[in-house]
């Protein structure tokens, strides 16, 4: 049974035991600082990193700009080698996973080289290790892979990193 004697909270009856939520339908006209819209604080504050400036973590907007300038260079070379046309689209599915491909080595190859993929260096952000250091190989690989199944990209922490950055051991920050 669900009741709601008191405005701005519904008790629910569950088999004896009864649950009250508790909601608020007003509105603060004072802008909230970023800081608090974080349980903690602000993303990356439980990492040791900074609120904003360099190496403060890379908001949302950034890192689809990115993804989105990364995506359009992979189809360009996809294109430039003719594994793909705007007009005639890929073919068959073959060509799609080639796309896939061209967009993680890039990945892969640009992590490895300049600490971020190509649309990462173009928003001002970079990728690197949890413990500091050279990001090496293999955590590009596996950051590139896990990006690629993207269901762990969308598995955000709250401290803004993806599945795929926390399994590699990676966070993306501003440079």
């Amino acid at each position: 049974m669900v009741g709601a004697s008191v405005p701005g909270r519904v008790s629910v009856d569950l088999g004896g035991a009864r649950v009250t939520y508790a909601w608020s339908m007003a509105r603060s006209t004072t802008p909230t600082p970023a800081s608090s819209a974080h349980p903690d604080g602000w993303p990356g504050k439980d990492l040791g990193l900074p609120e904003e400036g360099p190496r403060s973590v890379g908001r949302i907007g950034r890192r689809i700009v990115a993804l989105l300038i990364d995506g359009a260079l992979a189809d360009l070379v996809a294109y430039v080698t003719g594994v793909w046309s705007p007009v005639n689209g890929s073919g068959d599915i073959a060509h799609s996973w080639i796309q896939i491909a061209i967009f993680a080595a890039l990945q892969v190859l640009f992590i490895c080289l300049l600490s971020g993929s190509f649309g990462h260096i173009c928003v001002g952000l970079r990728v690197v290790p949890m413990r500091g250091g050279y990001v090496g190989v293999w955590r590009p690989v596996v950051r590139t892979v896990l990006l690629c199944l993207i269901v762990p990209a969308l598995i955000i922490d709250r401290d803004s990193r993806g599945a795929h950055d926390r399994i590699a051991g990676t966070v993306l920050v501003r440079r």
